[in-house]
C-alpha cells in the first residue's frame, strides 16, 4: 500500500518512521488493528511497540472486570 500525503511543507518535515509509528498507535488505540499488526506497521519489535504504548499511556483495553471474569472462568474450569 502506498499512502500519498498532501504536498504541504509542514508534512514534508515529518520522517516516515515517525508517521508510521503515529499511525500504528492511533489505529491500535482505536482498536482498529491488533497490537501485533500495529507493531509491524510501526516497524518495531512487539516488545518495543508495547513499551511505546505504555510510555504514551495507551491502554491495552484489559479492564478489572476482564480480570474478574478470567479468574471466575479459571475457577470454574478447576472446579473451585
Amino acid at each position: 500500500m502506498t499512502l500519498t500525503l498532501p504536498d504541504e511543507p509542514v508534512l514534508a518535515a515529518f520522517r516516515e518512521d515517525f508517521l508510521r509509528l503515529e499511525l500504528a498507535v492511533a489505529l491500535y488505540g482505536s482498536r482498529s488493528i491488533s497490537r501485533e499488526l500495529a507493531g509491524r506497521l510501526a516497524g518495531m519489535p512487539l516488545e518495543a511497540f508495547e513499551d511505546e504504548l505504555h510510555r504514551r499511556g495507551v491502554s491495552n483495553g484489559y479492564q478489572a472486570g476482564d480480570l474478574n471474569a478470567d479468574v471466575a472462568a479459571l475457577n470454574r474450569m478447576l472446579g473451585q
